[in-house]
């Protein structure tokens, strides 16, 4: 198992790649390749979307995107086939993301087919926010928490694959940050044991190094305050995908370069991004090299390595995103606070009922109310009637920061959030202070 897979490779990290053809004959031999050179611990099986998101409504599936982003998977034999592939060479672990629809269906389907090492569940994303599927944000909140519940209860370790889909929508770091500790306080509170906190780095584009550590200091400071004998946190670093050149030689030089910062982060895990993407999907060629080329930074950086972290813009920066996440995430009660008072708590979907309680960190409908009011926003959700689609950000100083729309200058976090508020009392009826 995944955990058992960590501690017999310490102090080197645990190296994870995505993999996935248009083809299950080439999917299946490229596994078989993969798993020969012993280069990799995890494969991450890639799936097309036909699979996540209509696996079990075969008849809504759209057969001229079959193998479009990944292998087209049709059965269970099929998944079978994927894992009786990797059971050669070192043996690596299998697992894939999560279905955009029939979450927990899905998830017992890979545990039984793949045997799953571990689940990746998006708490606010697979729905119309990013259009990966048909559900409300509120309904697939809901539904994501119930499949963190199962898979805690199943004893699989959970990675809740939040916080980069915000810094993917140029959102601004603070939404990042607040998110990565929402996600991972919902598995706690869902639960779950073995915590997969992952951090993709160069995300936004224009990201500098100095602001990147910053930022992922402080998501994993403040998860890191979760951490108890219960609660274990896994950190897994990964490149960001739209750090990639076309240019092969330049992205390898981009793999070496992300995989040196996260070094700097003590994962335990390396998602190794192939350095091909930028031009074409990887071959398993293409992933052996890009594994080879990660293991040799790793082994270079454990073999001692400056601290990059002590940097004073790297802490200054860290300081200030986690006061402003807590700023963020404070004024959650007061979103409780006024839906309570507009007589909206009642207002949930069947499933949500099962879910609910009074904390707002885990409400699905308090947590879609954050997204509608722009607490929790990206520029990329303009115009999107689930989303607010307000903010506008900009790279300061190598970091992601609000502005203001006309004078372009930084928006501080206080007054955005008062702004979102303002909104939200608008929504409800409430007169603004």
């Amino acid at each position: 198992n995944l955990v058992d897979r960590i501690l017999s490779k310490a102090p080197y990290p645990v190296l994870r790649h995505h993999f996935g053809l248009p083809s299950m004959g080439a999917t299946v031999d490229g596994i078989k390749q993969i798993a020969e050179s012993g280069v990799l611990d995890v494969i991450s099986l890639g799936p097309d979307q036909n699979f996540q998101a209509n696996y079990f409504r075969p008849e809504n599936m759209d057969r001229d995107q079959d193998g479009a982003g990944g292998v087209p998977i049709r059965s269970a034999s099929d998944l079978r086939s994927l894992f009786d592939a990797s059971r050669r060479g070192n043996y690596p672990l299998m697992r894939c993301y999560s279905g955009t629809q029939d979450v927990t269906r899905m998830a017992e389907l890979l545990r039984d087919t793949i045997h799953n090492a571990w689940g990746a569940i998006p708490l606010f994303w697979y729905n119309v926010l990013d259009g990966r599927g048909p559900r409300e944000v509120e309904q697939s909140i809901t539904e994501a928490l119930l499949a963190i519940r199962w898979h805690a209860e199943q004893g699989i370790p959970v990675e809740v694959n939040e916080s980069h889909h915000w810094s993917l929508r140029d959102a601004p770091d603070v939404v990042a940050v607040a998110a990565a500790y929402l996600a991972a306080y919902n598995a706690k509170q869902a639960g779950v044991r073995e915590y997969v906190s992952q951090y993709m780095l160069n995300t936004p584009p224009g990201t500098s190094a100095a602001m990147d550590l910053g930022k992922m200091l402080a998501k994993d400071e403040l998860i890191g305050s979760l951490a108890d004998e219960n609660f274990r946190v896994w950190r897994q670093v990964r490149a960001g995908l739209s750090s990639f050149p076309t240019d092969l030689s330049l992205a390898k030089g981009q793999l070496a370069t992300s995989t040196l910062v996260g070094m700097n982060l003590r994962p335990h895990i390396v998602h190794v991004v192939g350095f091909c993407e930028g031009d074409h999907i990887a071959n398993p060629e293409d992933v052996i090299e890009s594994c080879r080329i990660a293991r040799g930074v790793i082994r270079n950086c454990l073999d001692g390595m400056p601290d990059m972290t002590k940097d004073p813009s790297v802490q200054s920066r860290k300081r200030e995103l986690i006061r402003d996440a807590k700023t963020l995430l404070a004024a959650l009660s007061e979103v409780a606070h006024l839906l309570h008072k507009k007589g909206l708590s009642g207002e949930r979907t069947a499933i949500a009922g099962a879910l609910t309680q009074p904390d707002p960190y885990t409400d699905p409908h308090v947590l879609a109310a954050a997204v509608k009011c722009g607490l929790f926003d990206a520029p990329h959700l303009a115009g999107n009637p689930a989303a607010c689609g307000q903010v506008e950000t900009a790279i300061i100083g190598g970091a992601c920061l609000p502005i203001d729309p006309v004078s372009k200058e930084p928006i501080p976090e206080p007054v955005r959030v008062e702004m979102a508020l303002d909104r939200l009392k608008k929504m409800t009826g409430r007169r603004t202070a």
